[in-house]
């Protein structure tokens, strides 16, 4: 993938009180390069409890480009681009929610506990721009695959 139209990244999940903080970072560093810096932040829930934000901006091109050769192996690439209109904002930012517990054991797909968000480049900055990038972006990905 020579040029890629995405400005950076963002990767972030939850770990609440009831989960091992071990494993969340597991499921998280399944999109990342190794040895990926992971930022920690403690918050706490409504009820008092502990809940730690994982996150990583993925801004190096190379490091980009590893997320996402991870998002290649996505079970329904051809859906997703069909749902571009509705989780590209007119920000022009690509939304996608990834599955904690099957990133957990290596598996890509769509699901709750990872957010997924890229600045997709647009110029100029319209939606509609960005929606055609990032449907470059996956299709080029598909057809990697």
């Amino acid at each position: 993938m020579p040029q890629i139209p995405l400005h950076y990244v963002d990767l972030r999940a939850f770990c609440y009180a009831t989960e091992d903080e071990k494993r969340v970072e597991q499921a998280l560093r399944t999109f990342l390069p190794k040895e990926f810096e992971i930022e920690r932040v403690e918050s706490e829930g409504h009820y008092g409890d502990r809940i730690l934000v994982l996150s990583a901006r993925v801004e190096n091109a190379d490091d980009v480009r590893h997320v996402l050769s991870r998002l290649a192996d996505l079970e329904d690439l051809d859906g997703l681009l069909g749902e571009l209109d509705d989780r590209v904002t007119e920000n022009t930012e690509l939304f996608l929610r990834l599955d904690k517990q099957a990133a957990f054991g290596e598996e890509v797909r769509l699901g709750e506990g990872i957010t997924f968000r890229a600045k997709v480049e647009a110029y100029p900055a319209k939606k509609e721009q960005a929606v055609d990038n990032a449907e470059e972006v996956l299709e080029r990905l598909r057809d990697e695959e």
